[in-house]
This record gives C-alpha cells, sequence and structure tokens, in this order.
C-alpha cells in the first residue's frame, strides 16, 4: 500500500520576530484589538495577553471611539484576522480619500 505523506503547513506570515510584543489586530467584523503576542500557529491562530478591543462609533463603524474594553487573554481565530501590525511605530493618519466636512 502507498504511503501518504501529510503536507506540512508553513505559515503565511513569520510572526516569531513579533512574540512578547505589542500587536494591533484587525479582525472581519470590523472589531480592532491590541494586545501581547503570546503565540500564533500556521493558520494564524494568535494569542494575545492583555488585550483590549476599541470600541466602534455606533453611527459610523468606520471610525473608532476614545472607549475600550479590557478582554485579557484572548485567542483570535486565524480565519477571522485581517491583519496584523506592530503596536510600536504605528500611527493613524487622515482618510486621504473622505471628503472634508464642512
Amino acid at each position: 500500500m502507498a504511503e501518504v505523506k501529510k503536507k506540512e503547513r508553513e505559515t503565511v506570515l513569520d510572526l516569531q520576530k513579533y512574540l512578547d510584543q505589542g500587536v494591533r489586530v484587525k479582525l472581519q467584523g470590523g472589531r480592532e484589538v491590541h494586545g501581547v503576542l503570546k503565540g500564533f500557529d500556521p493558520l494564524v491562530n494568535v494569542v494575545l495577553d492583555e488585550c483590549i478591543e476599541f470600541i466602534r462609533d455606533p453611527t459610523d463603524p468606520y471610525k473608532l471611539t476614545e472607549e475600550t474594553r479590557e478582554l485579557g487573554l484572548v485567542v483570535c481565530r486565524g480565519t477571522q484576522v485581517s491583519l496584523i501590525s506592530p503596536r510600536d511605530g504605528m500611527e493613524e493618519i487622515e482618510n486621504p480619500f473622505m471628503a472634508p466636512e464642512g
């Protein structure tokens, strides 16, 4: 009988250099969190400690409010992760495509 070789999945992202550092994660559906990256796997499931969620404005889903919610230790499922970025060196800029209010 032929032996079936199991393919080893390689991770899409190299998150090893961000272990034990602050990262910001955007999830499908618009939720956004930041925390300390404690672990990950090849499917980009990530474990965050000291996790904080940013609450969105109920009238404008693209706008974050100043309100946050502490979540603690969280596992983010890889299929829901849209973006992972380091927290250090990140700054929010004005959207260049938005029409000026007035």
